[in-house]
């Protein structure tokens, strides 16, 4: 028997762009159902943000064991039992599971159905003994990984960022197909537990990044032990003898390369199949649902979030536009989606953080801009946690207004939520510079990149005519 329910909120998908709108939503007291067909806590909690930095946190203390010498302490490899490894990711998504569970949102005053949902017509969404006829709906539904068509690959098992935190053994030799920033932190991650890395990329790795910023951490990668093969095609894949064989096509002929196990890390696609959206009059192509500023779908009734909605895979992302959303659904303010103001980070060892424009970005768009740098080897801290290798790169325009910042190096994640902070509330580099900044802190790298914006003024005539007039009058 159909039940019919009509909240003024309905949510398909609770990861976490769908559950923060519906948390939002019951706090205003506003009846809001939340549908999910899968685990609650989406991608994030289960197969992305939470265990891939758990897994890389246990690497990053197996690689700290064997970085004592310098400090004047002794120690010797860590030893690394993988089954605990892996208990160690459990718990941690464990630890964070009550927050995203039914039981909580439940709690909240949101109706969980946990069930597929479909749309039935441009104002009521099917799922399972439930006709939802809400005022809007919003779509969240987040990405799946993108399986490439590569001879062979179907043939045999491989994994994705939604099984591979399954293992309970580390891998003898990792192959992995993909070197943006899931394959290269999975990279870093089973290299340094144990694992022999191959990474295999058809392009350019980190593509999307600044290169200059992008060849610290491949350096590093490298340096570690884990080999990337950049412009090189898989050709085919094959198994035999336990083993699994990547024939790859590259300048000056074939090669085979053989490895224990397979991560597919090649990007992801969104998650649209069984919506019946074409039903819902919403439109829709292969990067995701077509949204305009404001979130909102060529039905007037639907907005989508995150992953879904083509504009960005990261989770923060997913959160940010949830508010802009509430804003224009509940309060009817205009409130518009600004993308570029969302930092993105590679958690990698060194990191790399990124909000805004790039070197690269700024000279495409722009007729002028400055640059503004400093490495971390003139960082107090940064010498005495020895983590100097990096750099900080601002763009300005040419009155100063902060347009973008990178940072490679230790904290890059945590040290870019100032330049994000600075961007979106259109901050000139003079407030970055007058910041006053605890002693000794990383955070006083981006300080003295910002003074150098200063630098010419100290060889102008201009200026020095005036303190020489100044200096008249004692």
């Amino acid at each position: 028997m159909t039940t019919i329910l009509t909240p003024d909120i309905c949510v398909i998908g609770a990861g976490s762009g769908g559950l923060s709108v519906a948390a939002a939503v019951a706090a205003f007291g506003v009846p809001v159902v939340l549908i999910e067909k899968g685990r609650m806590g989406g991608d994030c909690l289960n197969y992305g943000c939470v265990p891939s930095k758990a897994l890389l946190a246990a690497g990053k203390h197996a690689a700290g064991s064997r970085k004592l010498g310098p400090f004047g302490l002794r120690a010797g490899a860590a030893e690394i039992d993988f089954a605990k490894v892996h208990a160690h990711v459990q718990r941690v998504i464990a630890a964070i599971a009550p927050n995203d569970s039914k039981e909580r949102f439940t709690g909240l005053g949101v109706h969980v159905i946990e069930a597929p949902a479909h749309f039935k017509d441009k104002a009521t969404v099917v799922a399972g003994t439930f006709e939802i006829k809400a005022r809007r709906f919003v779509i969240a539904t987040g990405s799946s990984p993108s399986v490439p068509d590569i001879p062979g690959l179907s043939e045999m098992p491989y994994l994705t960022n939604e099984t591979i935190f399954d293992l309970t053994r580390v891998p003898d030799h990792l192959m992995i197909l993909g070197a943006g920033p899931v394959g290269l932190e999975m990279a870093q991650a089973f290299r340094r537990l144990g694992s022999a890395v191959t990474v295999l990329e058809a392009e350019m790795p980190l593509a999307k990044e600044d290169s200059e910023c992008a060849a610290v951490v491949l350096d590093q990668l490298k340096r570690e032990g884990v080999v990337i093969r950049s412009g090189v095609n898989v050709m085919k894949l094959s198994q035999a003898g336990g083993r699994i064989r990547a024939m790859i096509q590259k300048t000056g002929g074939d090669e085979a390369i053989e490895g224990s196990d397979l991560l597919v890390a090649t990007g992801r696609r969104p998650n649209l199949d069984d919506l019946s959206l074409d039903a819902a009059g919403i439109k829709h192509g292969p990067d995701g649902i077509v949204v305009n500023k404001k979130l909102r779908t060529s039905n007037g009734r639907v907005y989508a979030i995150g992953d879904v909605a083509g504009r960005g895979q990261l989770t923060h992302l997913a959160n940010y536009h949830a508010g802009i959303v509430v804003r224009n659904a509940l309060f009817r303010l205009p409130a518009k989606a600004k993308d570029h103001e969302v930092p993105r980070v590679t958690f990698t060892d060194p990191e790399l953080a990124q909000v805004g424009l790039t070197e690269i970005e700024a000279k495409e768009r722009r007729k002028s801009f400055r640059l503004l740098r400093w490495p971390y080897h003139e960082n107090d801290r940064a010498q005495a946690e020895r983590e100097t290798s990096g750099h900080i790169k601002v763009v300005t325009a040419k009155n100063g207004r902060i347009l973008g910042a990178t940072i490679v190096g230790a904290h890059a994640g945590e040290l870019i939520a100032t330049w994000a902070l600075a961007l979106s509330q259109g901050l000139n580099i003079r407030a970055m510079a007058g910041l006053v900044m605890p002693y000794p802190t990383l955070g006083e790298v981006g300080k003295r990149a910002a003074i150098t914006y200063f630098s010419p003024s100290l060889t102008s005539p201009r200026v020095r005519r005036l303190i020489g007039f100044l200096r008249r009058f004692g």
